[in-house]
Parts: structure tokens; C-alpha cells; sequence
């Protein structure tokens, strides 16, 4: 599934046109004449009115479900068979009026707005035109999972919704509660949405793997069990609307019980039809049109061309450097026998190193990330020239979640402030985590990571804030631990260094083993063999992240391509400006332009690096 050449051609000499104007308008060093942002908004915003209406959680995600957009808060998108293609269908028309723009009237930055708008719509559509899967690329809240299973250990309803109903619909009056009680209604009409295309797709032979089917329905059953007025879904509302009179905790009650408990046990039942049927094929190839399904997930991932291949042998060259720096260290530190990845084993079974299953050492472990968010932020200044206030909440993940969840994952709050950003983790299994990698995963997923980019991006038009881009979002994040170390976080701390280097190598081992599993046909227990002997990691931890790649393949090859390409784009920069390149402004640059393809951000720094 691969764009025409004609496209192709359209888009290359676009962005030669507006390439250079662009970050002109961007960088410090290149004052130009913006467009005044009322005009940018006005121009975008039909498509972040559609953009909502079709994905209303992204709505509440971002607080902005009150006055003309009240009506978005009693809705959830529609995960019907006949819902999706609607949805397909509004998008391919949406791509065809974003094409019929007149780029020479607008503004460089405007033209920036429409290509990203374009490109997400363009990648969706190719994604939307193979007969299953979950393309979720224009869906704010869920944009990079894309998935072949629309249910799976991490993707679905029965995880997205409950997170959203209890952390972040606001229930301050009676209206948000009806809206609420509504939702929770929509939520049994989404998940028997997402069993009949389960069905639908189990005829065509998508199956997803036994072993993600045996934690889905284990988390499935934990989903459905107990006492449905003790769910969270039901006790949030109770306890939110005290004093507000009215029934509302039994009116969810009786949802919960009459409509959401059955939908859930139909949806379970069919999981177990599945299991039934499902073998232990890891990768995607063994799909209807699975190569080229898995092409396209790769370019949804990394927004670029890439191939498999390429891919793969990247990740094996930038494994090796990382591993020479923390070669060093290891020898610093008596550690000299063995391979990197020997040796890093060696070190985390280190009892000092770690961390207990019990509340005491969960208490501990918490108060470590909050102390590693106050050592960067007197550090930011030296970063940014301009600063966001980066509003962070840390945060456990609810335990129905935790199973087949990832280790960790942040995202910014709400554009008004009201809803601080979170920093969830994810600490159902303790002997997963270790001291010295943690401070490291903080600056990735809050501060300056994801939850700090994340409040940039509320600056843009609201059409801007609506669309994320994997490869920028993840590349951004790791640049951020990289500033840490830049920063001077880990001075005089070899092992938080240690720690932070054997993050990176993680994400370069990712490129080795999505494409793997899904390119080359690794078997899932060859996957987490490689992964765990060559990066020293635990096989509890490389087990669930190669049953992550399984289920959103290619999202994990974003990472170390999109930390990888804003590296070069600053090499680059610097060598063309010499004296005049500031850190800071091309940071600013970076992370004020918001979430754009590699695509868009390679081309319009190439362009600029070109003038004198």
C-alpha cells in the first residue's frame, strides 16, 4: 500500500517550496513574518471540529468539552464495524478537500499546518484500506497504536474508556454527570462494536497470537469480576457526585450491571473462540497482505520510507556505539569480564539495585521519581528559552491495566491547566524496575519529555493539537533523557549514566526486534532471548515489551529513528550556523513547531541548513 508516484513528487516539491520559509519562521536566527495565529486557527478549524466529532474522548482529553463543545462530552467515538467506515469514508473526503487547498495563498507556516494535516490524513487512509486492524493515527488519545488485533493485551475499550471516565471526564455539576452516565451507556454499545468486527476479522484468519490472548482474557476476567458497584467505573462517580443529590451511583450501577457486564462477557467469549483457533505466529507476515500491512506500520511509526531491512541493520550499527560508551563505564567500575549485555545482567541482579514486591518499597521507588523530576527542572533554562510550566501528576496504573501494559507512558494535561499531565507507572511487577534506570525513564515520559512537549503544542491551532506523530513524540522524548545527561544530571553518577545509555541501546534493540518478529519471522521466544542477553535487560521486561511490538508492530521503531533524525538535524544546524548556533533556540525550534512527520522535519532543516 504505497503512495503514487505522482503524490510523492506533489509533496517533494512542496516542501522545497516551503522548506526554508518554514524554519525561517521557526528558528530565532531566521526572524521571518508569522501569520497571525486567529488567521491559522480560522484556517484549520473545520478539520479539528471533524477531528472531534469523529474521536470526542480527544475532546475531554484536552478539557475542552464545555460550552459549544458541551455535546462531545456525553459521546465516545464509534467502534462499530459500520462506525469505522463511516469514519474512512469522512477521512478520504477530508484528504481530498485538504488537497484542493491553494498552498500559494497561505503563509509558510500555514503551509506547514496543511502538509501535517495532509500527511496524517494521507497515512491514515492507506492504513484504513486494509480490511482489519485498529488505525488509530487520527485519534489524539491513541495515536500510536496502531493495531492488527482491534483487541488486545493493550488496546481496546474495556482498557481506553474506564481511564478516561474516572481520571478524566470532570464531573462538577449534574450536567457532567448525565454526560458521564451517557458515556458509560455508549461504552457497552463500543465494546460489542469492537466483538463483531473481532468476528468479522476472525473470518478473514486474523487471529491475534495465543500467548497476547491468554493476558488479554486474564485481564478481561479481571475487568468483569467482582462486584460491579466496588468497579472503579461505578465508585468514581459515587464518590464524585456526593452532594449533588439525585441517584447517580445507582444509575451506573445498574449500566455497569445490566449493559457493560454483558457486553463484556460477550466480548470475552469471543476472545475464547479465538484462543481456540490462535497459534503461536508472532509477526504480522502471517496476515492477509501481512508485508505489506506491516510496511505501512513502519511508515505510520517512523514517518519514513524506511524499509524493513534499512531498519534493521540501523538498529544493529547504533546498538554497537552505544554499547562502546557503556563499555567504558562498565570498566570504570571493575566490571570488565564478559559482553555489555553480560555484564548489565550482571549488574541487576545487584539486590541494591533493586526493589521488593512490597508497599514499603512501591512508596520508595515513587518518592526516587518525584526526587528526579526536582533535580531537572532548576536545569530547564539552560535547555529552552522558553518555558512551559510542565504541570506533572506521577501515578500509579490502575491494576486491570498493568498486565499487558507498558513499563511507563506520559502525556501532557489540559490546555486550560485544570488537568495536570501524568507520569503513569506501571508497578505490578517490581523486579522489573532497577534505581539506576529510573531517573532516566522520568526525563522521558514527564520532564522534558512527553508531558513537557505536550504543553507546547496547546500554543498551536486546535487542528494541530488534535494530530500526533509517533516518531516525533518518542525521538522528542528521547532527546529529552539525552538533555538530561547534557544537563548535568548524572556529573559524578556513572550508574545513572550507565542507566541512561542502556535506555538508548533499548530503543535500538526495538529496531532489531520489531522488524524481526515482523520482517524476518522470529519466533516470540527467540525475540526475547536476543533482547535480554544482547541489552542486559530482564526477561520480564523484554517479555512484555516483545508482546507490545507483537501487537502494535512498527510503533516501537519510532523511538530511536525519531531521536536519531533530531540528532542529525542539530549536527547539522550546528555545522551551517558555527558561532551563531544557540541550543537553545533550536530546541525551541524543535519542540514549539509541534508534532510533524520526520518527513516534514528532515526536509524543511535540510532546506534551511542550505542558506547562508
Amino acid at each position: 500500500m504505497t503512495r503514487s508516484a505522482g503524490s510523492t513528487a506533489t509533496r517533494r516539491e512542496f516542501m522545497a517550496a516551503s522548506g526554508a520559509a518554514l524554519l525561517a519562521a521557526q528558528l530565532p536566527a531566521r526572524a521571518a513574518t508569522r501569520s497571525a495565529a486567529h488567521d491559522r486557527e480560522r484556517l484549520l478549524a473545520p478539520f479539528a471540529d471533524e477531528l472531534l466529532a469523529e474521536y470526542p474522548e480527544n475532546a475531554t482529553a484536552l478539557g475542552i468539552d464545555h460550552g459549544a463543545r458541551g455535546a462531545l462530552k456525553s459521546r465516545l467515538s464509534d467502534r462499530s464495524a459500520e462506525g469505522q467506515a463511516a469514519i474512512a469514508s469522512r477521512v478520504a473526503a477530508r484528504l481530498e478537500r485538504i488537497g484542493s487547498i491553494d498552498l500559494s495563498a497561505l503563509s509558510p507556516v500555514e503551509r506547514i499546518d496543511i502538509d501535517v494535516l495532509r500527511t496524517a490524513h494521507e497515512f491514515a487512509t492507506e492504513g484504513m484500506r486494509f480490511p482489519y486492524g485498529d488505525v488509530a493515527l487520527l485519534n489524539l488519545n491513541w495515536s500510536w497504536r496502531n493495531a492488527p488485533y482491534v483487541v488486545a493485551q493493550n488496546t481496546g475499550a474495556f482498557l481506553e474508556i474506564p481511564g478516561l471516565l474516572t481520571e478524566q471526564h470532570a464531573v462538577a455539576n449534574r450536567d457532567d454527570a448525565e454526560s458521564y452516565l451517557e458515556r458509560l451507556a455508549s461504552y457497552a454499545r463500543q465494546l460489542d462494536g469492537e466483538t463483531e468486527r473481532l468476528r468479522s476479522a476472525a473470518a478473514l484468519g486474523v487471529i491475534a497470537p495465543d500467548f497476547l490472548l491468554d493476558k488479554t482474557l486474564a485481564q478481561l476476567r479481571i475487568a468483569q469480576g467482582g462486584d460491579v458497584s466496588a468497579w472503579p467505573l461505578v465508585a468514581s462517580l459515587v464518590e464524585r457526585t456526593r452532594g449533588m443529590g439525585g441517584t447517580y451511583g445507582e444509575h451506573a450501577a445498574r449500566i455497569a450491571k445490566d449493559a457493560v457486564a454483558p457486553a463484556l462477557a460477550r466480548q470475552l467469549a469471543e476472545l475464547e473462540a479465538h484462543r481456540r483457533r490462535a497459534t503461536a505466529d508472532a509477526g504480522v507476515w502471517k496476515l492477509p497482505h501481512g508485508d505489506e500491512y506491516y510496511a505501512w506500520c513502519l511508515v505510520a511509526g517512523t514517518t519514513t520510507r524506511e524499509t524493513p531491512e534499512e531498519i534493521h541493520r540501523r538498529g544493529e550499527e547504533e546498538l554497537r556505539a552505544l554499547q562502546a560508551r557503556m563499555d567504558v563505564i562498565l570498566r570504570d567500575l571493575g566490571m570488565t569480564q564478559g559482553s555489555v549485555g553480560e555484564r548489565m545482567t550482571a549488574l541487576g541482579r545487584e539486590p541494591r539495585y533493586r526493589y521488593a514486591d512490597t508497599d514499603a518499597d512501591r512508596a520508595r521507588l515513587m518518592a526516587y521519581l518525584h526526587e528526579s523530576v526536582d533535580r531537572i527542572r532548576p536545569r530547564l533554562p539552560q535547555a529552552f528559552a522558553k518555558l512551559v510550566p510542565g504541570r506533572l501528576e506521577i501515578k500509579r496504573m490502575p491494576p486491570e491495566v498493568e498486565p499487558g501494559a507498558p513499563g511507563a507512558y506520559g502525556g501532557p494535561g489540559t490546555i486550560d491547566g485544570k488537568v495536570p499531565g501524568k507520569f503513569w507507572i506501571n508497578l505490578h511487577d517490581m523486579n522489573v524496575w532497577r534505581s539506576y534506570s529510573l531517573p532516566t525513564l522520568v526525563f522521558h515520559e514527564s520532564i522534558p519529555g512527553h508531558v513537557w512537549q505536550g504543553e507546547y503544542t496547546f500554543g498551536l491551532p486546535l487542528a494541530r493539537s488534535l494530530l500526533a506523530f509517533n516518531a516525533y513524540s518518542e525521538g522528542w522524548a528521547l532527546y529529552a533523557e539525552q538533555l538530561a545527561d547534557e544537563l548535568g544530571v548524572y556529573d559524578g553518577d556513572p550508574l545513572g549514566r550507565l542507566g541512561y545509555l542502556q535506555s538508548i541501546a533499548f530503543r535500538a534493540c526495538r529496531l532489531v526486534v520489531d522488524t524481526g518478529l515482523h520482517a524476518r519471522r522470529w519466533t516470540r521466544d527467540q525475540a526475547i532471548q536476543w533482547f535480554a542477553s544482547t541489552n542486559g535487560s530482564g526477561l520480564e521486561e523484554v517479555t512484555s515489551e516483545v508482546d507490545r511490538y507483537c501487537a502494535w508492530p512498527g510503533q516501537a521503531c519510532g523511538y530511536k529513528i525519531g531521536h536519531s533524525e533530531i540528532n542529525r538535524l542539530r549536527a547539522q544546524a550546528r555545522q551551517t550556523l558555527a558561532a551563531r548556533f544557540d541550543l537553545r533556540g533550536f530546541n525551541d525550534a524543535i519542540v514549539e513547531c509541534g508534532g510533524v512527520p520526520m518527513l516534514t522535519l528532515g526536509r524543511v532543516v535540510d532546506t534551511f541548513t542550505g542558506f547562508p
